[in-house]
Order: C-alpha cells, then sequence, then structure tokens
C-alpha cells in the first residue's frame, strides 16, 4: 500500500507543518518537518478501524506494520489504503508521544527537515508487533519487544505519552511494588 497521492479524505489528520518523503538514513518513507513543530504541538491524529488482537495478527505484513494497539485487545488498523499520518516511523529517542490514545504531540521543539518519530513501545505490547529497530539513534534497543514498556528507560523516556491501557498497566506495576515494599504493621496487645 502506497501513501495517497491525491486530495481524496484520510482516515487520518497530518498536521500541514509536515510531509512524507524517503529517508536517507534507512529504508522506506517517514514523515518530516517543512517547518518548525513546537512541543505540544498535534502533529498527527490516528483514523481506521477497530480490530481484535486475531484480525490484526492475522492482516498481512505490509498492513499489519501499520498497525495501532489502542486496548489490551483492541487495534487500529489502517482502512483500504495507507494514509500519510500512518507512515510515522519508530525510534528509540522519540520526538513525539501520544496524548490519549490516537493523538501524537511533539515532545520538544521539532526544527524544518527533522524526522516525526515515535516510540511504539508507548503503544504496543503484543509479540505479533514486534520489529527489528532501523532508527539509528543511540542508544537504540534493537529490536522492538512486546514488553519494551516495562523498562525503565523506556518508562522515563515516554512518561506521560504512554497509550491509557499501557499506562494502567505500569501503574498497576509501581503500586504492587510499592505495596509489597510496604513493611507489614501487627499489634500487640499487653496482657
Amino acid at each position: 500500500m502506497d501513501a495517497p497521492s491525491d486530495n481524496k479524505p484520510t482516515a487520518n489528520h497530518l498536521s500541514p507543518k509536515l510531509t512524507v518523503r524517503l529517508c536517507s538514513d534507512k529504508p522506506g518513507q517517514g514523515v518530516f518537518a517543512v517547518e518548525p513543530v513546537e512541543a505540544g504541538e498535534v502533529v498527527a491524529v490516528w483514523g481506521g478501524r477497530i480490530v481484535p488482537a486475531e484480525i490484526a495478527a492475522a492482516l498481512p505484513p505490509q498492513t499489519r506494520r501499520y498497525v495501532v494497539q489502542v486496548e489490551d485487545d483492541q487495534y487500529l488498523a489502517p482502512l483500504d489504503r495507507i494514509d500519510p499520518a500512518e507512515l510515522i516511523n519508530h525510534c528509540c529517542q522519540p520526538n513525539c508521544g501520544l496524548q490519549g490514545q490516537i493523538t501524537l504531540v511533539a515532545l520538544r521543539h521539532i526544527k524544518p527537515g527533522e524526522e516525526i518519530t515515535f516510540d511504539y513501545a508507548a503503544t504496543d505490547s503484543s509479540p505479533f508487533l514486534e520489529f527489528e529497530c532501523a532508527c539509528v539513534k543511540q542508544p537504540c534497543r534493537n529490536r522492538v519487544l512486546a514488553d519494551d514498556w516495562r523498562r525503565d528507560e523506556v518508562q522515563a523516556a515516554n512518561r506521560g505519552h504512554f497509550s491509557p491501557y499501557l499506562q494502567r498497566r505500569i501503574d498497576a506495576a509501581a503500586e504492587a511494588k510499592e505495596t509489597a515494599s510496604r513493611p507489614v504493621l501487627r499489634s500487640t496487645r499487653s496482657r
């Protein structure tokens, strides 16, 4: 599926400050800033169709690479063709992050010419969405895995910008760890 080249309506929104072009440091296309983008500015909003895990996993690999997990068993899959907003690549050192389930915002000021990226570990936790990383940014994890969201450095880099279902998991794990570390107080009675 190629990005549309006409002016037909799309399922997604991509900021007019961005454009799709071939990447110079890795294979394929990416989304790049053509104007400055300020921290907190919306760069993309994704649309599509919601499908369960078994349908998402069964999609052809060339379509599955554009799937975004939005809940434990819910995935946002592309419609008939790939829109420009779906061409935003992964990076272990991203310049964008999630705001809610389907909105991508700039994490910092982005200069013209910079590629727009986000860490797929902030959305995806399914083994069928794992892949070899080609982000060329150091430090790089080299492979994006289903449980990367558990890593301390991933949580630090994406703090406040995880998909809500993953944020709930992170919060529950932190609460369980805190509860486990509290001393147990026992009352004693004197007779």
